[in-house]
């Protein structure tokens, strides 16, 4: 039986695939580029003046299709790492938030059941709250404050400076706002209020997360 001795070359894999992690990987993306792609089709994609729904999107998919394409390259080319044993929690949890997020941002019906559309108000920290616990390290406190900081930050963006037509709150969140204010207007006070709540969360439990953990190391001390 052959030992690796420190310093050794690790053995090279066998057959044409190099690097079967990358190729894993790219197939991985280039896949999901070609979904965004085939989901985005009958959306317009307007002009850098007058960006569309689809223009976002769409330019996302190909950036994340051509990144698939050269780890597909780099697969055949370069030596890699083999695939290991991996968990369902992460590809479940991110899986679940894309469709939580799909189904909750313009609503959806299917026969006698439907779910009425809520927006990126409510469909932006659903969905990154389900995100985040793709990994066994998440904690409610610190996606609670990222979703209800990124949320009103991408409502403010998408929605009133660029002027995309995404669906930001539910309609009936208006009547609890004076009748002369503007979509906009609401659209500000709700990031506000969203943002405002992300610090107070922040203020109010900064001292209550534990702290670091002594452990004892090989040597017998801690």
């Amino acid at each position: 039986m052959s030992v690796l001795h420190e310093g050794s070359e690790p053995p090279r894999h066998r057959g044409p695939v190099r690097a079967p992690q990358s190729l894993a990987g790219g197939l991985l993306l280039v896949a999901l580029a070609a979904l965004a792609l085939l989901l985005t089709r009958d959306l317009d994609q307007g002009t850098l003046n007058a960006m569309g729904p689809a223009m976002l999107p769409r330019w996302l998919a190909i950036g994340v299709g051509l990144s698939g394409l050269a780890l597909l390259a780099a697969a055949f080319l370069k030596d890699g790492d083999f695939l290991e044993r991996w968990s369902l929690r992460g590809p479940v949890f991110v899986i679940g938030s894309i469709l939580a997020f799909a189904l909750t941002i313009r609503g959806y019906s299917f026969g006698a059941f439907a779910l009425p559309g809520l927006g990126l108000l409510v469909a932006g920290p659903l969905g990154i709250i389900l995100g985040g616990y793709a990994t066994p390290e998440a904690r409610l406190r610190e996606l609670v404050i990222l979703a209800l900081s990124l949320t009103p930050f991408c409502m403010v963006l998408f929605g009133d400076l660029l002027n995309l037509p995404i669906p930001v709150f539910p309609q009936a969140l208006t009547s609890l706002f004076p009748a002369d204010w503007s979509q906009k207007a609401v659209l500000r006070a709700c990031a506000a209020l969203m943002t405002a709540g992300a610090i107070v969360i922040f203020l109010a439990t900064r001292n209550r997360h534990p702290g670091p953990v002594d452990v004892a190391d090989h040597s017998g001390r801690i």
